[in-house]
């Protein structure tokens, strides 16, 4: 398969994923979910196990590839689980999507990066792996605080000469500010803005 062809793929399956996203969102404002999370917690309450799990694999697997943007999964996370279990999920699928990334861009190289991330991106990036210790503190840095596009560069990581057990380590004492940040601001914002729809 071509980058070309397979750019578009990703693109039409993150286009898909964004509008399953806007509709599983007005359908959540029709349950009146962002008044009341417990209508969206009966929904999943039924697989117990499974609802999990599947949740886990999702966050796993958006990390690698978009189908669906981070936010709002992260969000969904916190709205259907609750506060405490929303931030476990996401917290355990954001990390294994992104050791996942890391080792992938590390097997693969640069033809899957190629595949995966737009030239306009990954120009944008590829200058900070010219100098590994300061990529290491940028990359530390982007993950900590919102500021770049995590997924991608845990991708362009697998590019370099970091080990696994430096990379692990910046994405697992990283990760939760981001996650937590996301997760409240857009569910809190959401309750915000249902009070005045």
């Amino acid at each position: 398969m071509s980058t070309a062809t397979s750019r578009r793929l990703i693109n039409l399956i993150s286009l898909a994923g964004l509008g399953i996203s806007i509709w599983f969102t007005i359908y959540c404002f029709q349950l009146g979910v962002f008044k009341n999370t417990s209508a969206l917690q009966g929904l999943v309450e039924q697989a117990k196990f499974f609802g999990p799990l599947l949740f886990i694999v999702l966050q796993i697997v958006q990390v690698v590839i978009p189908i669906i943007p981070g936010g709002i999964s992260l969000a969904a996370g916190v709205l259907i689980f609750g506060p405490v279990e929303g931030f476990v999920y996401n917290y355990i699928g954001i990390v294994l999507g992104s050791i996942i990334a890391f080792l992938l861009g590390r097997r693969f190289g640069k033809p899957l990066v190629h595949h995966l991330i737009s030239d306009k991106i990954y120009n944008k990036y590829i200058g900070w792996l010219d100098n590994q210790n300061r990529f290491t503190k940028l990359f530390a840095i982007a993950i900590f605080l919102p500021v770049a596009p995590d997924d991608v560069l845990c991708l362009l990581a697998g590019l370099t000469k970091m080990s696994l057990k430096t990379f692990s380590l910046i994405i697992i004492l990283g990760k939760p500010a981001t996650i937590l940040a996301y997760s409240y601001v857009l569910v809190y914002g959401g309750t915000l803005l249902s009070h005045f729809i």
